[in-house]
């Protein structure tokens, strides 16, 4: 079942034929099945952030549609499209966005907070979303009070407990340690695998890709290549490192 199409999206900044024109994406269609967990890479400029920004709402694209659980999002007003992704879609982002003066289980609660739900039906689903990326016992510290590794799988805990349609990941590795972006990786292959979550993530990070389905290559803003793990991690992630010396972009290791 697709969860996401995007149809022959293009995005311009500037006036066209103008000397500052910018063609960021050149005709790029998507399909993303219920269950996937893919990785979107390219070298800075490829057009990969301004695909993710779209897909999620956040831009609209001068042409093509998208459409997420059966509703074109590309035609969709400021108040409808709010309301459309705190509802229908869920985000972690590099920078953790946490709110510093809410507790890591009230941060996990805001989704259900802003749409009112039941009181204890939201302590419920923060304890076990909390527990399930093994961040429960430090519940009601503040996040400055933890570690980055944690403010993130707190992130992508409050992300997951709405039970979105599809969850958008920005760098979500950009800021850890090789030890953190470890646990954060393993929190969404939790969440794709036992929950069944769709995963959509750009990333210039060959470690944090290989744990993905999935890889997505952009280049000069049109797809360029794709590839599917058929193995191990260990092997994806020297696939994926192949098809990077092709397309362009950084690496670490493993």
């Amino acid at each position: 079942m697709s969860v996401l199409v995007a149809e022959n999206l293009t995005k311009t900044y500037g006036e066209i034929n103008a000397a500052n024109c910018t063609n960021a994406l050149n005709g790029v269609s998507l399909n993303v099945e219920e269950g996937d967990f893919i990785a979107i890479m390219g070298p800075s400029g490829s057009g990969k952030s301004t695909l993710v920004s779209i897909l999620s709402g956040i831009l609209t694209p001068s042409s093509g549609t998208v459409t997420i659980a059966d509703q074109r999002i590309d035609t969709m007003d400021k108040f409808e499209m709010s309301l459309f992704r705190r509802q229908k879609l869920g985000f972690v982002f590099q920078e953790f966005n946490l709110l510093d003066h809410l507790t890591l289980r009230e941060n996990v609660m805001l989704p259900m907070v802003l749409d009112k739900q039941d009181q204890k039906h939201m302590e419920e689903k923060a304890a076990s979303v909390m527990k399930m990326f093994g961040i429960y016992e430090m519940k009601d510290k503040y996040p400055y009070e933890v570690s980055g590794g944690q403010q993130q799988r707190t992130a992508v805990a409050r992300a997951l407990v709405n039970q979105p349609k599809i969850i958008f990941a920005d760098e979500p590795t950009g800021n850890l340690d090789s030890k953190s972006s470890n646990a954060v990786m393993n929190c969404l292959k939790t969440m794709n695998e036992e929950q069944k979550a769709t995963i959509l993530m750009v990333t210039h990070d060959v470690f944090a890709a290989s744990f993905c389905k999935q890889v997505i290559f952009i280049k000069d803003g049109r797809i360029n290549m794709d590839i599917s793990s058929h193995g191990s991690r260990q092997e994806f992630f020297d696939q994926i490192l192949d098809c990077q010396a092709i397309v362009g972009g950084e690496n670490r290791d493993i």
